[in-house]
């Protein structure tokens, strides 16, 4: 079955609402270094407040537990054919990009499928990009809360057999400065200089 993205009929409504809130301006303290970003800047985003999931590792998460880092956070899951891979893999590279700045920097890949992904799968999964990549995950209620905290869209469709389905999910990526403030939005058409070029940014100004 081909895998679906963003652009599922029975997906628009919630798409209108998070590209409606897409079109915030961000307000500037006229005293601090202005950033120039690739992406597009949400950072009076009214959603992604936090998390509350436990990682491969087994530990519970935060956001608070990565204070001090420009933290990540795309929606996928391990078994999606196309632009999953393909984020991860931006990501990878804007991560040897960035070079020593690369220690300050969280990615994190929240599941929409913890039915098949679990933290033995998570950690197999991320550890191909980066060992530093950290994948979440929860039970079918904390997924659906976390989904609905960033705005995030994503709709299991079954598969010819058990086991076999695959997820419709939005595809863009949240990118949080230094201070645990929600400040971007990166799309899946991206490249790696976009990420690299951002999160260098975010490091710089936001120090």
């Amino acid at each position: 079955m081909k895998h679906r993205q963003f652009h599922s009929s029975t997906l628009w409504p919630a798409a209108a609402t998070l590209l409606a809130a897409l079109l915030l301006i961000a307000c500037s303290d006229g005293n601090a270094p202005k950033p120039a970003f690739l992406s597009t800047d949400i950072t009076n985003a009214n959603f992604g407040a936090d998390f509350d999931l436990v990682d491969h590792t087994g530990k519970m998460r935060t956001l608070a537990d990565f204070k001090g880092k420009a933290v990540v956070v795309f929606f996928g899951y391990t078994h999606c054919p196309d632009v999953c891979p393909a984020t991860m893999g931006k990501l990878a590279a804007a991560m040897k990009e960035l070079g020593p700045e690369a220690s300050r920097v969280q990615v994190l890949f929240i599941t929409v499928d913890p039915e098949r992904d679990t933290a033995a799968v998570l950690k197999e999964y991320l550890s191909a990009f980066d060992p530093t990549f950290l994948g979440l995950y929860g039970d079918e209620r904390a997924t659906k809360k976390v989904a609905k905290e960033f705005k995030a869209i994503y709709q299991k469709q079954e598969g010819e057999s058990p086991g076999h389905h695959t997820v419709d999910h939005s595809t863009g990526t949240y990118i949080y400065d230094t201070k645990g403030k929600l400040r971007l939005y990166v799309s899946s058409e991206k490249d790696a200089d976009v990420f690299a070029h951002d999160l260098s940014e975010l490091l710089r100004t936001t120090s």
